[in-house]
């Protein structure tokens, strides 16, 4: 099973280790958390949500390893500190969570790290409607942000 989405897998750990540390690890690490997940993993073996719940397997792995690992590079002066920065954070998805859907889903994915022709193709959408939605969807929380 992991063989048969071993790319879906690697895509989710190379997205990730852009940001800290290394695919290949992250990889391990993911591999690692499904070996002991086995038992779940083997219940939905037949079933087409395998596909998904690897995937969010892996995200969550690498989340959690990259929340652990300290920070590659100094931050400058000026930054918000972490606890403004995840006040911030939780606020803005507060926002999205208004949003109806397609929105609130369009606006997810983008904040994940997907192109406009993923999330296009996750949502049934053009790459060019995408595109639009999602400039509407920040228009739309910049409004909703500055009357806060």
């Amino acid at each position: 099973m992991v063989l048969q989405h071993r790319r879906l897998l690697f895509a989710v750990c190379h997205r990730y280790g852009r940001r800290g540390l290394e695919a290949e690890d992250l990889m391990q690490e993911v591999l690692m958390v499904l070996w002991r997940c086995r038992e779940q993993l083997l219940a939905i073996a037949s079933r087409p949500q395998q596909a998904s719940w690897m995937w969010k397997v892996a995200r969550s792995t690498c989340v959690d390893l990259l929340r652990e690992a300290p920070p590659s590079y100094p931050v400058p002066e000026g930054f918000d500190t972490p606890e403004e920065s995840i006040t911030l954070q939780h606020e803005l998805h507060e926002l999205i969570a208004l949003l109806p859907e397609p929105d609130r889903s369009i606006a997810r994915l983008h904040l994940e790290g997907y192109d406009y022709k993923e999330i296009g193709e996750r949502t049934g959408l053009t790459k060019s409607n995408v595109g639009v939605r999602l400039m509407r969807i920040k228009e739309k929380l910049k409004e909703q942000w500055n009357t806060i």
